[in-house]
């Protein structure tokens, strides 16, 4: 049987560091900038950690 496929969109948009934790960005960032506050702005340009509560489905979705 061949190898499974992980899903090229996680791929894309996920990275598993060294401990096993996923990195991902923060959404809400795309476009209508203008109603969100600089603040706001600032911290969702910051990377975030897949939750605890995910972490076993975003990896399936890449190690697959």
């Amino acid at each position: 049987m061949p190898k499974m496929k992980s899903k090229s969109g996680a791929r894309k948009r996920l990275k598993l560091m060294g401990s096993g934790r996923i990195k991902r960005k923060k959404a809400f960032r795309r476009h209508l900038l203008n109603s969100k506050s600089a603040k706001r702005g600032r911290r969702l340009r910051k990377g975030a950690m897949v939750d605890k509560s995910n972490l076993a489905q975003v990896k399936r979705m890449l190690l697959a």
